[in-house]
């Protein structure tokens, strides 16, 4: 996050390219977790951006700790799909514009108790036929495959 601000000096609102990961977690009902962002009040997996020096698994585990209290491990994680372009713009409430190269995680092996930061007004889990529709603009090519996902291998 240091890095995004330290750039953000230099290039005001100017749009970044980040390097971002995110995790589907679904519980024992097949059920996967969504968060209900502070920044823009706006439902989509959790995750967050890559800190330089730091590897995907690094940055998907420091993220989902820091933004659910949850603990994952890298051995537990499967790549469910790489987002980037278009689809992955995103512009904050506060005028900052993005646009991810997206690694989006699943897993449904974690532990602790869910806890929400300051980055969440809410965390939920949400059955796949039934996401809530005020999602982010980042996540909505990533429910779009979560729904296929489910309708064809079962989930």
């Amino acid at each position: 996050m240091e890095y995004i601000k330290t750039m953000r000096r230099f290039v005001g609102h100017a749009p970044l390219m980040i390097c971002a990961c995110g995790c589907l977690i679904f519980n024992e009902k097949g059920q996967v977790l969504l968060q209900r962002r502070s920044d823009d009040a706006l439902w989509g997996n959790p995750g967050g951006s890559m800190d330089l020096g730091e590897t995907i698994y690094e940055t998907i585990i420091r993220e989902i700790k820091e933004e659910t209290n949850l603990e994952i491990k890298k051995e537990d994680l499967k790549i469910f799909n790489i987002y980037s372009g278009e689809d992955q713009h995103h512009i904050y409430p506060n005028g900052d514009e993005v646009y991810f190269v997206n690694i989006i995680f699943e897993t449904d092996i974690y532990h602790g108790v869910i806890k929400s930061d300051l980055e969440s007004y809410e965390l939920k889990f949400f059955d796949i036929d039934n996401l809530p529709s005020n999602i982010t603009e980042p996540f909505k090519c990533v429910a779009k495959d979560l729904k296929f996902k489910a309708q064809n291998d079962n989930i």
